[in-house]
């Protein structure tokens, strides 16, 4: 059983000017490492050093700080990994899975991790996001606006892929899930320690208080039924910078979006003066090396991006840089060939990943492709259209 930390410093957290309850707004301190507090009674658990602040999971919280109170962080720590999205139609994980991820971690891959937290589909997704075509339009677009952020928040940022690009060239992150698990596999397999993470509910009040340069929500936005209060709360804790917003389905096109799907005349009130993209040519752009074009009959286009900014100095919309540095791994980045590539053809990994993503990858299988090598410049074209990617290391 582990014994609670003394209670953390607020360096621990520099990027967030205040802690607020979820439910009644009330500030918040840290009691102990393992448990903020308003101090009248309300009180939430943090394990290691991920602050759990789901307001539509308050029971969950208050049986993790049971465990954490007796002194069973791991207990705890089970409870919260077993949980998963809302709209999620797999079963929890099994109390001997979650054993098993606990007893082995530091042995296990990234895969495997996933397998034991019974991740299905989302695990695929996860595995192989490194060069989603997906993946490749929020890194363009970021790139494509990129205005040298010291700071940057991730909403919806599921196991830290982007968090890993954007720590990788020296910007200070914090991400945020509704799912802890994924904060939690972020902090182990992805990311490390430095970017903050933070569990909580997008569509609730936020429970935390942030001015950053960059706020992004990519792949996700779409999932969100109050997509103004997201935007709104987005827009809030970029006050200082600009928020970019990747690939949101469209309402008005066949895709595999869930119910929450939006129209391009709802989404532009949501960012006032936004450059918006066709998700496809930031792909595009992106697998290229090019500067992506904005604002292309967008009425019908399976997804949406856009880039919206708060400074005042409004070139930020301009479209600027290709081939930026999120999208460039740094010279004797280990990358290895794309593990998707079975010899010189595409392996899928389901046919339902081959349904949404295959038509619109950035990459072939090119012959000649090595399978592992340092990153040097004859490389940034391979790198680019995801031929050569740069994994984590216990992928």
């Amino acid at each position: 059983m582990s014994q609670i930390r003394p209670s953390p410093q607020v360096k621990e957290y520099p990027l967030i000017a205040g802690w607020r309850s979820p439910c009644s707004g009330r500030a918040l301190t840290f009691e102990s490492a393992s448990c903020l507090t308003d101090g009248a009674g309300e009180r939430w658990p943090v394990i290691e050093n991920i602050p759990y602040l789901r307001a539509k999971s308050r029971e969950r919280a208050t049986e993790a700080l049971k465990a954490i109170d007796l002194g069973d962080e791991p207990a705890a720590l089970r409870l919260l990994l077993s949980e998963n999205d809302d709209w999620w139609d797999e079963p929890a994980p099994p109390d001997s899975d979650l054993h098993s991820l606990l007893n082995n971690r530091h042995q296990l891959n990234l895969r495997e991790a996933m397998n034991l937290l019974g991740y299905g589909r989302v695990g695929t997704y996860f595995a192989h996001r490194w060069s989603d075509p997906t993946f490749v339009a929020g890194l363009a677009l970021m790139d494509a606006h990129w205005h040298e952020p010291d700071t940057a928040f991730e909403l919806a940022c599921g196991i830290g892929h982007y968090l890993r690009e954007l720590d990788r060239v020296g910007v200070k992150t914090i991400g945020a899930d509704l799912v802890f698990s994924k904060l939690w596999i972020a902090r182990n397999w992805v990311v490390g320690s430095r970017p903050m993470l933070v569990c909580f509910d997008a569509e609730q009040p936020w429970p935390i208080e942030l001015c950053v340069d960059l706020a992004v929500c990519h792949d996700s936005f779409y999932f969100f039924h109050d997509k103004a209060a997201v935007a709104a709360a987005l827009r809030i804790a970029a006050a200082k910078g600009i928020v970019a917003v990747a690939h949101v389905h469209n309402a008005a096109a066949d895709n595999l979006s869930g119910a929450a799907s939006i129209g391009l005349k709802d989404l532009l009130p949501l960012f006032p003066g936004a450059a918006v993209y066709d998700d496809a040519e930031l792909t595009l752009a992106g697998s290229q090396r090019r500067v992506p074009v904005a604002g292309r009959e967008l009425e019908t286009v399976a997804a949406l991006s856009l880039l919206y900014s708060n400074l005042p100095d409004q070139t930020a919309l301009m479209p600027g840089c290709a081939y930026g540095p999120l999208s460039r791994p740094t010279y004797g980045t280990m990358l290895h060939r794309n593990p998707l590539c079975n010899n010189d053809s595409i392996s899928w990994p389901s046919p339902r990943y081959a349904q949404e993503y295959g038509p619109c990858v950035s990459w072939q299988c090119a012959k000649g492709v090595p399978d592992k090598v340092l990153m040097a410049s004859q490389y940034e074209a391979a790198t680019a259209c995801r031929e050569l990617v740069d994994l984590p290391e216990r992928w």
